[in-house]
C-alpha cells in the first residue's frame, strides 16, 4: 500500500518515494502545450506547490520520473533553464525584508546555475537573470503564491497596497522580457485585477475558473475510489463500517469544492489526514489561520446569510483588490465558500455560493458564534447536540440550544428573526451535521433543515409568535413535500423579545 503524502509537495519525492501519486500530467500537458503564460489561484492546501514541483520536473528533462503517468510518452522532456520563485520564502515584515528576499531569491536562482548576479535593485536583478539564463535556453519561471506578501498584510490596507506596486515592478520582467522566456506558471490563493499585481501582464491566461481545468486540483470522486482503493477499505475495516458508508461520509464531509459551479472535487489534505487519521475532524480548516480569520470575521460582524445570499458573477473576482473585496467574495477564493451551482440570466451566468461540506460548516459556524456572539468553550454543546440528534431526543435538543443563547451576551442580542435563524442555524452546525439553512421550496423559505440518516428536522422561529404558527407555516408551505418517504419532524420555537426561546 502507497504512503500517505501528508506535507510532501515535491514531485520527485513522491514518486521516489512510493507515495500516492494523482496523475494530473493531462492537464499539465495541455497548459505547457499551448506555451501561454498561465494563472491558477486555488485555496490553501490544494496541491498548488505540487503542481509547481510536477512542472519543474518535467522542464528538468527527468522523463523516468513521469513513467506511468498520462504525459510520459507525450512530452519531449527536453531540459530548459527554470526560475523557481516561492513567495513562502520571502519574508515580510517590513518592506526591507521584503526587497531583499525577492533580491536574494533571484541570486540563489542564479548560483543553481553558477550565474552571479551583480545588481542589488530587485527588479534589475531579475532582468539579470533571466537575459543571463537565457544563453542556456529559453527560459522557464515558475512562481508559486504570488501575492502571499500582500496577503499577510491584509489588514494593513496601506502596507498591502505598498507590497502590490513591489512585486508589480518586480513581475513586470515576465512581460518585458518575453522573448527569451519558454513558458510562465504562476499560482496564488486571489486572483488578480486588472489594476493590482499582474496589470502589465496582460498576455496571461487565468484558468482560474475555466471549466476544462476546474478538476486540475483537488481530487475528483474517481480519483478518490481509483488513487486510494487500498486505503478505502483498510479504513472501512477499521472503522468498522461499510465502504459504501466510508465513501458517504467523505462525499458529506470533505467533498463539493468547485471551481465552475459544476464539477466537484476533494481537499487533498483533509483526504490524506482523514486516511492518517481514520477519523471524521476538520484537518484542512484547523490547519489555516483561524485567529486571522477570527479578526476578519468580528471586525465585520459576519454571518452566514451575508455570505450567501446574493449570487456573483466571475467579474466581481477582479473588480477589486482582496483587502477591499466584498466578504463572501474573499471567502470564497479563501476556500471557505464555494460554487454549489450555476443561475443563468439570459447570456450571463451567476454563481451560486454556499460552504462546500461538512467540514468548512461546522469550523466557520463556530468561529461566528465565537466572533460575533462571544460565545466561547463550544466543545461540550457541539458533542451534546450530536448526541440528542443521535438519539432523536428533541425535547433534549431544543434546551441545549436554549443554554446556548442564554449564554450570549445581553447587549449582543438582537430583536429580528433573522437574527435567530442565523444562530440556531450555526448552533446546530458546529456538530458537524447535514444542517441547512434558508432552503427555497415552491412556496417559500424553510428557516433549518437538518438531515440525519433517514430523519429530517424542519425547524422554523418566530420572535414574539407561539409555536402553533411556527408549525402552521411549516404545513401550509409544504417546506416538508421533498422529503416524503422520510421520517419528518417539524419543529416550531417561539422566541420572546423579553424571555428568549
Amino acid at each position: 500500500m502507497k504512503k500517505l503524502p501528508i506535507g510532501v509537495q515535491d514531485y520527485k519525492k513522491i514518486i521516489e518515494g512510493n507515495y500516492v501519486y494523482v496523475d494530473k500530467t493531462k492537464y499539465i500537458y495541455d497548459l505547457i502545450s499551448s506555451e501561454v503564460p498561465i494563472f491558477l489561484s486555488r485555496p490553501r492546501r490544494f496541491g498548488k506547490s505540487l503542481t509547481v514541483s510536477t512542472l519543474y520536473y518535467i522542464f528538468k528533462g527527468e522523463k523516468d520520473l513521469f513513467k506511468d503517468t498520462y504525459i510520459y510518452d507525450k512530452w519531449e522532456f527536453k531540459e530548459y533553464p527554470i526560475i523557481r520563485i516561492s513567495m513562502l520564502d520571502v519574508l515580510s515584515s517590513t518592506e526591507e525584508d521584503f526587497k531583499y528576499g525577492l533580491l536574494e531569491i533571484i541570486r540563489l536562482e542564479g548560483e543553481r546555475y553558477g550565474i552571479s548576479i551583480e545588481n542589488t535593485n530587485y527588479k534589475y536583478a531579475f532582468n539579470e537573470l533571466i537575459i543571463k539564463l537565457s544563453k542556456k535556453g529559453k527560459v522557464v519561471i515558475l512562481v508559486d503564491e504570488y501575492e502571499k506578501p500582500i496577503l499577510d498584510n491584509i489588514n494593513n490596507k496601506e502596507k498591502a497596497e505598498r507590497y502590490r506596486e513591489i512585486l508589480r515592478d518586480f513581475y513586470v520582467s515576465i512581460k518585458s522580457k518575453d522573448e527569451y522566456i519558454k513558458f510562465v506558471f504562476i499560482t496564488g490563493i486571489t486572483k488578480f485585477t486588472k489594476t493590482g499585481v499582474f496589470s502589465a501582464l496582460n498576455n496571461l491566461n487565468d484558468i482560474s475558473l475555466n471549466k476544462k481545468y476546474s478538476q486540475m486540483l483537488g481530487y475528483t470522486q474517481e480519483e478518490l475510489e481509483y488513487y486510494f482503493k487500498e486505503h478505502i477499505k483498510e479504513t472501512s475495516e477499521e472503522m468498522g463500517i461499510s465502504e459504501e458508508e466510508l465513501l458517504k461520509g467523505l462525499k458529506e464531509y470533505y467533498n463539493g469544492f468547485s471551481f465552475d459551479g459544476e464539477h466537484y472535487v476533494y481537499n487533498p489534505f483533509s483526504i490524506l489526514k482523514f486516511f492518517e487519521e481514520k477519523k471524521f475532524q476538520n484537518y484542512w480548516f484547523e490547519s489555516g489561520s483561524p485567529s486571522f480569520l477570527y479578526e476578519y470575521i468580528k471586525n465585520r460582524k459576519i454571518t452566514y446569510e451575508d455570505l450567501v445570499k446574493e449570487t456573483v458573477s466571475a467579474m466581481d473576482f477582479s473588480t477589486r483588490e482582496i483587502e477591499d473585496a466584498n466578504a463572501n467574495i474573499f471567502f470564497t477564493q479563501a476556500g471557505y465558500l464555494t460554487f454549489k451551482g450555476i443561475k443563468k440570466l439570459g447570456l450571463k451566468e451567476k454563481y451560486i455560493l454556499d460552504y462546500p461540506n461538512i467540514e468548512v460548516k461546522s469550523s466557520f459556524s463556530r468561529l461566528i458564534l465565537e466572533a460575533n456572539y462571544g460565545l466561547k468553550g463550544l466543545d461540550e454543546a457541539e458533542n451534546i447536540i450530536y448526541e440528542k440528534i443521535y438519539n432523536n431526543d428533541i425535547e433534549g435538543l431544543i434546551e441545549e440550544i436554549k443554554k446556548v443563547i442564554s449564554a450570549i451576551p445581553y447587549n449582543l442580542h438582537q430583536k429580528e428573526e433573522r437574527y435567530y435563524h442565523s444562530l440556531i442555524f450555526a448552533i446546530l452546525a458546529i456538530a458537524g451535521l447535514n444542517v441547512r439553512a434558508e432552503e427555497m421550496t415552491t412556496l417559500g423559505r424553510s428557516d433549518v433543515v437538518l438531515e440525519f440518516n433517514e430523519r429530517v428536522y424542519i425547524f422554523e422561529a418566530k420572535l414574539d409568535k407561539s409555536t402553533e404558527e411556527a408549525i402552521k407555516q411549516i404545513k401550509e408551505k409544504k417546506y416538508y413535500e421533498k422529503y416524503r418517504g422520510k421520517e419528518i419532524y417539524l419543529i416550531g420555537i417561539n422566541i420572546s423579545s423579553e424571555k428568549e426561546i
